[in-house]
């Protein structure tokens, strides 16, 4: 079956490399590209593609702004962010906004093709060479038995936001963030917040 995918670059040399890596990948088929968030935006909307490739630095928008909008036009897109600048601390935020992968522009051809279908299956792929903890703290997660959403909500917390801030920020409501939380508590085996803040500091969580 192949996948659709949309390209966000405001560099033309960037947009057409992929698009002749992926002309030659009978499996993913590209079907737009955008050189701003906002028309990213629009076009996603048209579109709707299977996969958006997204450059972090944009002329108009920050990328985990772009995510954001991404996830309201279409919830369902898989979104890869594309990136020169390794050590970034917007990748962490774009990672942290919903993105499913993170790659760097000098990955090669076979490479990227690899990475795109492990985010096309259900996959989160960071390149090593972007966040080295990243693989460690993800194995952590895995052995602390928190979903995705109980994670992002402890990590909010560990900020010192409020219940109602992290509904907020989240799009949750105040019970799903409870819920969510006490799920984590009880995972952590901690009796209050600041314990499961803890208890998730030294697990390499946070």
């Amino acid at each position: 079956m192949t996948a659709t995918v949309l390209v966000v670059d405001d560099h033309p040399v960037v947009r057409d490399g992929v698009t002749l890596l992926l002309r030659a990948e009978p499996s993913l088929k590209l079907i737009g590209s955008a050189e701003s968030g906002r028309v990213a935006l629009l076009r996603v909307g048209e579109l709707r593609p299977d996969l958006i490739l997204l450059d972090l630095r944009l002329p108009d928008m920050l990328a985990p702004e772009v995510i954001a909008g991404l996830r309201q036009v279409h919830p369902a897109g898989r979104i890869v962010v594309f990136t020169a600048h390794g050590d970034h601390q917007g990748l962490l935020a774009a990672l942290d906004a919903g993105a499913n992968g993170c790659l760097l522009k000098d990955v090669a051809g076979t490479d990227l093709v690899s990475a795109l279908r492990r985010v096309l299956r259900g996959e989160r792929v960071v390149d090593p060479r972007i966040l080295p903890d990243h693989s460690s703290r993800s194995d952590a997660l895995a052995r602390s038995g928190l979903t995705r959403r109980e994670y992002e909500v402890l990590r909010l917390a560990a900020q010192g936001q409020t219940n109602p801030e992290i509904a907020e920020t989240t799009g949750l409501t105040r019970n799903t963030v409870k819920t969510y939380l006490q799920s984590a508590l009880h995972k952590l085996g901690a009796r209050n917040r600041v314990e499961a803040i803890g208890k998730a500091s030294e697990a390499g969580l946070l």
